[in-house]
């Protein structure tokens, strides 16, 4: 796991066989400490922020004595920078495309639970994109977007009074035709669990046209 900044000595090395065993598999790296209060499965998905710091293992697999404190740890918090940081035209999504796709993930889950709740999103790397186009007719050197379509890997947390707190791992897609007719315009979502990038990737091209092909109002 990668070092944290603040490095120092807790009095005395913890006795429990979990820990232990943990330090035994990682000679010579590090045992980070999960918080409970933000994550229920550490053998899963764990966001930055619930890492509480890490015990340094020696080179016999033994804790030193020493940890590091993890200065991010807290609350976590969404991270759509992959989405929003590659130089990719997102104007089909609107001004703010993370709540755009924050709000497609969280309608997505309350299509299931009602009363889905979601805590905190992560994209986790950066999406595939499918933009068609076409030029206009009276300037052939403007391109018109007519169809777009992404894939978001995402890792989230999302609590409902029936199932608690649950951290779901997948992909995001959203497919939107007729783009230069706003009154004609169809968008649809995908909510794939447990799915990897490439699969859904390889789905876009298919997805996005047949949201043409069936006609009445797409689900958005």
């Amino acid at each position: 796991m990668g070092r944290f900044g603040f490095r120092g000595r807790r009095k005395g090395i913890p006795d429990e066989p979990a820990l232990l065993a943990a330090a035994a598999e990682n000679p010579g790296g590090s045992v980070a400490e999960i918080d409970p209060a933000y994550i229920e499965d550490p053998n899963g998905y764990v966001p930055p922020e619930a890492i509480r710091g890490a015990w340094l293992v020696d080179s016999t697999g033994k804790l030193t004595g020493e940890y590091q404190k993890n200065p991010r740890h807290g609350v976590p918090q969404d991270d759509f920078s992959h989405l929003t940081d590659p130089d990719h035209w997102l104007g089909w999504l609107g001004d703010d495309p993370a709540t755009a796709v924050r709000n497609g993930i969280e309608e997505s889950l309350r299509a299931q639970v009602a009363d889905a709740v979601v805590e905190w999103v992560k994209i986790l790397e950066t999406p595939r994109f499918l933009t068609a186009v076409r030029r206009r007719s009276d300037d052939e050197q403007i391109m018109l977007v007519t169809r777009a379509a992404l894939a978001a890997p995402f890792a989230l947390s999302v609590r409902t009074a029936q199932y608690g707190r649950s951290t779901l791992l997948g992909v995001f897609s959203w497919a939107a035709v007729n783009l230069l007719s706003p009154e004609a315009r169809k968008d649809r979502h995908w909510f794939d669990l447990g799915v990897g990038l490439d699969w859904a990737d390889e789905r876009l091209p298919e997805r996005i046209y047949e949201i043409d092909a069936e006609g009445g109002t797409a689900e958005r």
